[in-house]
């Protein structure tokens, strides 16, 4: 068996070699030169990340990040564990054959390798964009075989590695897919079809908007054609504030839900208008970062609009921080932060896409604790001295002093996070990010809770919820209301 195995490989090369395969001559020597070190893939993702949106951004550093894994492991394990001689080129006419040929190991391949790596990568993100790519990847693996630089069985082998890296780095940093927000717990909203009872506040400036783009009305009515728009904070809009209260009259009237286009900031406005009205909340992404849509489920405009006419929807928690014993509060969907965090965040996305969320964190936390200052102030009656506090609504994943995205949106907790001042912290919470282990620092305090009291802020202290930024009193509260604002979401089959 184990020489029937060799002895089929080399016939089968063999056929390949001596076969007329019309139109391969052209394309198929010049596509596994622009393979090399991985230089086609690296190329499709930089221009995935440039020209496309978040989720292709996502599918293309998932698909690097395959691509490398399966590259350190063909030249690390496969290639020194098996010492396999290349064919021999008497059988591959000499158009075909590469000017410079490989020295290393035949098997396994690592075109092949890198090919599938990249593209099952890229298919755990989005399987359409994955499957567009697949033709290609193909065409390299075979393109090795073609210009006689590996045996058939070196590429499969090749290609089943690549799928392994693929599966390897789903299973360390699971897809969007695999932590889609639970579907708990499901609240009652109105179905509307095509949008009818649907009143929708769209917020012109919200976003990378040049002015020059479709306006917002449009954009709605391509999804939900029988929706009501009205366009705020443009050139001829109303107030954003006036257009919500407005937009909730009517919603109520027409006993059909709240809608908004926008931001974080844009969705915070409009969820504290529909918690006041009592009205379900439609949110159609339409800001930079859209971190509220995202966790919720909501990345496309079609996959709300889907929502609104079938009546899914799910009860959210909604955070809230007032001054003092003052009764009149301020909520927050995403997060809430003192001190440096919303610095943090800025220089940590403008990274993220192109070195990664980890590298990114790494990278913002010293840049914000070598040149920011601690303050000084009181957590729940202890008197600290910290960089930054952080409360999300609901627990975030990723590190910790950088957390990234939500699981579950209705846990009942707020995510307490603290960078603590004192000797030497700068060095100890860089050292934690850089070793991967930042939870274990002493400079980093972690809590799940479900009220925190601050106190002692010093003055011009400033705080930042949901984009905005405030200044911050000399006292605050924060607590939650547990599944208090019904949300527009797709639910699982």
């Amino acid at each position: 068996m184990r020489s029937l195995l060799p002895q089929l490989d080399r016939r089968t090369f063999h056929l390949i070699a001596s076969r007329e395969w019309p139109g391969a001559q052209r394309v198929l020597p010049r596509l596994t030169r622009s393979a090399n070190h991985g230089l086609l893939w690296f190329g499709i993702a930089a221009g995935a990340a440039a020209l496309g949106g978040r989720p292709m951004r996502r599918a293309a550093l998932r698909g690097v990040a395959s691509l490398a894994v399966a590259s350190a492991t063909v030249n690390t394990l496969g290639k020194r564990s098996v010492r396999r001689q290349r064919p021999l080129l008497d059988a591959v006419p000499v158009i075909r054959q590469l000017h410079r040929q490989p020295v290393t190991s035949s098997f396994p391949s690592g075109h092949a390798a890198s090919a599938v790596a990249f593209a099952t990568g890229v298919a755990f993100e989005n399987k359409w964009w994955g499957l567009a790519l697949a033709p290609v990847a193909a065409s390299v693996a075979f393109s090795r075989v073609y210009t006689g630089v590996h045996y058939p069985g070196d590429v499969l082998a090749g290609a089943a590695l690549g799928a392994g890296a693929a599966f390897a780095v789903r299973g360390f940093a699971p897809t969007r897919a695999q932590l889609a927000p639970p579907a708990r717990p499901r609240a009652e909203a109105p179905a509307l079809p095509g949008g009818r009872g649907l009143v929708v506040v769209a917020n012109q400036g919200s976003g990378q908007r040049t002015g020059t783009g479709p306006d917002r009305a449009e954009e709605v009515h391509g999804v939900l054609p029988q929706a009501e728009v009205t366009v705020c904070s443009g050139p001829d809009g109303e107030p954003l504030d006036k257009a919500l209260e407005d937009a909730a009259e009517r919603a109520k009237a027409l006993g059909g839900a709240l809608g908004v286009l926008g931001g974080d900031g844009t969705v915070n406005a409009a969820a504290e208008v529909a918690l006041r009205h009592g009205l379900p909340l439609a949110v159609l992404p339409g800001g930079t970062l859209n971190h509220f849509a995202y966790d919720l489920g909501i990345e496309t405009y079609a996959a709300a609009a889907r929502a609104v006419e079938t009546g899914e929807a799910v009860a959210v928690d909604v955070a809230r921080f007032r001054a003092g014993p003052h009764p009149e509060a301020r909520h927050f969907l995403n997060t809430f932060s003192i001190g440096a965090y919303p610095e943090l965040v800025r220089i940590r996305e403008r990274w993220a896409g192109k070195i990664g969320a980890w590298p990114a964190g790494v990278l913002a936390a010293w840049e914000v604790l070598r040149t920011a200052e601690p303050l000084t102030l009181t957590i729940n009656g202890e008197r600290r001295a910290v960089w930054l506090l952080f409360a999300g609504n609901s627990q975030y994943r990723g590190l910790g002093f950088a957390p990234v995205r939500r699981h579950d949106l209705a846990d009942g907790v707020l995510d307490v996070r603290v960078v603590h001042g004192g000797r030497l912290a700068r060095t100890r919470l860089l050292t934690a990010a850089l070793l991967g282990t930042p939870r274990s620092s002493p400079v980093l305090g972690e809590a799940r809770l479900s009220r925190l009291r601050i106190s002692g802020l010093p003055e011009g202290t400033t705080l930042a919820f949901d984009g905005e930024v405030a200044p911050a009193p000399a006292e605050l509260t924060l607590d939650k209301q547990n599944e208090a604002l019904t949300v527009y979401r797709l639910l699982p089959e």
